[in-house]
């Protein structure tokens, strides 16, 4: 027999529901069709195991053509100089799918599957129509347009590394990531050595000795002195890939009251900001040429300086990146990512930043100041054991050089 419910019982019940069903919501509804598909866009990059430089200049290409898309609809900011014609009145939602449907097949085609599939699901919640169409037509000139510009952009230049050594002197055999990547073409800079910093620190300074003896110390793999919470952000910040700064943004993107063109705008501003950063600080890594801790700390005898001494065993907490020390990679993508997002917020409050590190095992992390945030990241390297904190800082300086470029382009107007 079925229960009768009194009116007040009847309303608390759908109230009930009604809650539950909104704790049960998945957390994206909320994005726009910009935000869901930065997350989409980072995890087929991702998937597509294509390393950290190669998904850092996808994710700028995508996002620059996604913006192209959305402000050729709907015309909020100045049309740029890609001669993609305005198109009011198309569906925002089809170009941004269309566009990033679009810029990843032609970037990373054996992930097609994935591709169509999240395209797929995504044009079928957009009505059928004349907008539609509209839509794909523009996202897809779009991402020609963008592609037009980049295809030429150094990134299929030959790498020809030369190892160090004297004729047959056996010296490790595995070529460093992307010496190469030097060479390509800015979207920002007017070359990747616009910010080459001055040289490393001399081995005979105090400097030096600082730096050596605090990677040595927090950055070992059993270090009795980095406490629980720093090997926690040392493990957190092992993640190289870009979507990790990405959850970042979308913390600023996904606040009330954003209009999706200023999204775009922000996306496209920091994924260009990054994707330079890796560009001046390999340039800089290649020019220089600096050794990493685990080299230094097992040869500490031969720096000629007392004060740091050699530890013949020496390991770091993670495995250290192969490409020279000098500067901070993770440290200049941060500050470019950081110092957009504060150029975007302005004098407005920043929200509480959150992100996740596959690295960790998907545990998230938060923040409620970016410079917080900026800072953590070059902590972070020093308790991995990889890199040294005047390196961190050189890399954090020239991130925020770049991204002051950014928003020069982008962010002036709001």
């Amino acid at each position: 027999m079925m229960q009768q419910l009194y009116p007040s019982q009847h309303i608390l019940r759908v109230t009930t529901i009604a809650a539950l069903l909104v704790i049960l919501m998945p957390l994206h509804v909320l994005a726009d069709a910009v935000t869901d598909w930065n997350q989409r866009a980072g995890d087929i990059v991702v998937d597509a195991n294509i390393g950290p430089l190669p998904a850092e200049r996808a994710l700028a290409i995508v996002q620059a053509a996604v913006y192209e898309a959305v402000n050729a609809i709907t015309q909020r900011y100045p049309i740029s100089d890609t001669n993609l014609q305005a198109a009011p009145g198309a569906s925002v939602d089809a170009a941004v799918a269309a566009a990033n449907h679009a810029a990843l097949s032609a970037l990373i085609p054996h992930q097609q599957t994935e591709i169509d599939s999240a395209y797929q699901v995504a044009m079928a919640d957009i009505a059928d129509g004349e907008s539609k169409n509209r839509g794909i037509a523009v996202g897809k000139a779009a991402v020609a347009a963008i592609l037009a510009l980049r295809n030429q952009d150094g990134t299929t230049v030959q790498e020809s590394y030369r190892p160090y050594t004297s004729a047959g002197v056996y010296v490790p055999t595995v070529i460093p990531e992307a010496p190469q990547w030097m060479s390509r073409k800015p979207w920002l800079m007017s070359s990747p050595a616009q910010f080459r910093p001055a040289p490393p620190p001399e081995l005979s300074s105090e400097l030096w000795v600082r730096d050596y003896n605090e990677v040595k110390v927090l950055g070992h793999k059993n270090s009795t002195q980095r406490n629980a919470e720093q090997t926690e952000i040392a493990r957190f910040w092992e993640e190289v890939m870009p979507p990790i700064y990405h959850g970042i943004v979308r913390s600023v993107a996904n606040q009330p009251d954003r209009e999706i063109t200023q999204n775009a705008r922000l996306f496209a501003a920091v994924t260009q900001a990054s994707d330079d950063g890796l560009i001046a600080v390999f340039d800089a890594k290649y020019h220089y040429g600096f050794w990493r801790p685990v080299t230094a700390i097992r040869n500490g005898d031969i720096d000629g300086n007392d004060a740091t001494e050699r530890d013949a065993s020496w390991i770091p907490f993670i495995d250290t990146p192969m490409h020279p020390e000098y500067p901070c990679a993770h440290c200049i993508v941060s500050a470019a990512v950081g110092t957009v997002l504060q150029a975007d917020i302005g004098n407005g409050r920043t929200p509480r930043l959150t992100t996740t590190s596959r690295a960790a095992g998907g545990v998230a992390r938060h923040w409620t100041n970016l410079d917080d945030f900026m800072q953590e990241v070059a902590n972070a390297r020093i308790y991995d054991g990889v890199h040294y904190r005047n390196s961190g800082n050189i890399g954090s300086d020239m991130g925020k050089q770049i991204a002051r470029l950014a928003a020069k382009k982008y962010l002036m107007e709001k």
